[in-house]
């Protein structure tokens, strides 16, 4: 799923639109109208860090995932926009 500096969903790849409840229909919406207070508190803290520089974040560790917040730029490095990228353990 990849969102731009409003944070509106402007693509989504087959696994984005399987997991999030709405599917396809997201796209143009919000992405914090999908995710837990908490959870968009903590997207917006690791935003503030990408326009600061941070190119990767881990936010979500557990038995199933890790899920990590990247940041896309430009080609003089401005930042337009981020994504979630999940990795799942072997075997899972």
């Amino acid at each position: 799923m990849f969102c731009d500096t409003e944070h509106v969903i402007r693509w989504m790849n087959r696994a984005a639109i399987a997991h999030y409840t709405g599917g396809a229909s997201l796209l143009g919406s919000s992405v914090l109208a999908c995710h837990s207070e908490r959870s968009c508190e903590q997207i917006h803290e690791v935003f503030a860090r990408m326009q600061q520089g941070l190119d990767e974040e881990l936010i979500s560790d557990n038995e199933r995932r890790r899920i990590y917040m990247r940041a896309v730029r430009d080609d003089e490095g401005r930042l337009i926009g981020y994504y979630e990228r999940y990795e799942v353990p072997r075997g899972q």
